[in-house]
Order: C-alpha cells, then sequence, then structure tokens
C-alpha cells in the first residue's frame, strides 16, 4: 500500500529518449503502459499531475546548415504533441481523464494552452499533458516544465530521465565521475551540471521550485519521487 504523497501538485518532465526504451527511437509500448500505470496511481493518491514531455525519441534539432534553429525548434514542437497524445491514450487505458494542452494551437486534436483551464482541470482529478513547448523556438522542454509549474503552483518538478541522478560528468563515460544526492539550483549553474538548460534552472532557482531528478526506468520510480524517497537527486 503507498504511503502519503509529499506533494499535493507536481509537474512530471519526461524527456522524449525515455519513452524510447531500449530503442533509441520512436515509441516503446512497454514504457508508455509502465509509465501511464505509474502516473494512474499517483493521480489516485489524490495527487495532481501534470506532465511535460520531450521529443527527442524524434527530432534532436537542427540537422544541417540549411535550416535555421527556429524551424528546427518548431519541428522538435511537434514531436513532443506526438509523444502528448501518445501518452494520452495510454493513460487513459488506466482509467483515468487527461487533457493534452498546447502552446501552438491545433483546436482539431488538443485544447490551447489556458493556465486557469489546466488548472481546474487538475482539481477535478484530470492529467494535464502540456504539449508543444512554450510555443516560441530557443526555449527547451526544460524551460517549458519550469515555466509551467510556475503558472501553475505546482511544488515539485519530477525530472524523468534515462539516467538514474545527477552526476559531474557523464557517467557512460567517464567512470569517475561523481554521482550527487543533493545540490542546489546555484551549484548546479555554478558546475554547468548537464540535468537541464540554465534558463530552466535560474527560474526554478528564482521561484523556488525544487526539482527531482531520478530515472524513468525503474518500476515504482514515479511513486516513490511522489512519496518523497531517497532516490537520484533532488534540486533545491
Amino acid at each position: 500500500m503507498a504511503g502519503e504523497p509529499k506533494y499535493r501538485r507536481i509537474i512530471l518532465k519526461i524527456s522524449g529518449e525515455a519513452l524510447a526504451g531500449d530503442k533509441g527511437f520512436g515509441l516503446d509500448d512497454l514504457t508508455l503502459a509502465s509509465v501511464a500505470s505509474e502516473i494512474g496511481q499517483v493521480t489516485k493518491l489524490g495527487v495532481q499531475t501534470a506532465l511535460v514531455v520531450g521529443g527527442g525519441n524524434f527530432w534532436r534539432g537542427r540537422t544541417s546548415d540549411n535550416m535555421d534553429r527556429a524551424t528546427a525548434d518548431y519541428m522538435g514542437m511537434l514531436a513532443t504533441v506526438v509523444n502528448s497524445l501518445a501518452l494520452q491514450s495510454a493513460i487513459e487505458s488506466t482509467g483515468v481523464e487527461t487533457r493534452v494542452q498546447t502552446a501552438i494551437e491545433m483546436r482539431e486534436i488538443a485544447e490551447p494552452y489556458i493556465r486557469r483551464r489546466a488548472i481546474a482541470h487538475l482539481n477535478r482529478g484530470c492529467v494535464v499533458i502540456f504539449g508543444a513547448g512554450t510555443g516560441n523556438p530557443f526555449f527547451s522542454t526544460d524551460t517549458t516544465a519550469a515555466l509551467r509549474a510556475a503558472e501553475i503552483d505546482a511544488e515539485v518538478i519530477l525530472l524523468a530521465k534515462k539516467i538514474d541522478a545527477v552526476y559531474s560528468a557523464d557517467p557512460e563515460k567517464d567512470p569517475h565521475a561523481v554521482r550527487y544526492d543533493r545540490l542546489t539550483h546555484q551549484e548546479v549553474l555554478e558546475r554547468g551540471l548537464g540535468v537541464m538548460d540554465s534558463t530552466a534552472a535560474a527560474m526554478c532557482r528564482d521561484n523556488g521550485i525544487p526539482v527531482h531528478v531520478f530515472a524513468l526506468k525503474g518500476r515504482g520510480n514515479v511513486m516513490k519521487a511522489v512519496l518523497g524517497e531517497p532516490i537520484g537527486t533532488v534540486i533545491v
């Protein structure tokens, strides 16, 4: 039986790469089902849950000098919408009502992002998925998570990644990389740790939003983070 949740309202930020599972590209059905199941369990505990998802499993940015950065970023935003719709279907298959809101209007498939409507959905137990980033190029989905967390008064950003914590360097490349259990936002900025971009880290620091970094792959990790168990790295 699950314990008492530490948070009332959360932003769960999921990297697109994590949704690809071991395939490295696209969507992995088992990963989607696992994530949806955990989100369903968390929601049924009474935790108001909003999601921001990346698009790196489909698009990683500009691929040639013939493409400008803004166009590449817009393509990435569309990739996040693909992932948002996939998550919506997976979560609703667990019996939890879900809404996708996009920063770029595409009314045939999703609601436009409206802060008050998003909060109203959360208050009635609906999972809200924020797609298309901030709607602006040159901003990452990490920044989207920080911005939406500030807007909806989320108590924490749960940053679910392929890696299990924050390290001083890439642990797959550097066997001497140091694992951190706890950091401040200022330390993340000063040390140039690649857990999230500097804009997002500064926004979290300035708005007092803690970030909990952990691996998406791992049974029950989302629930463990919601319950405040000591997994991954906490940034305050």
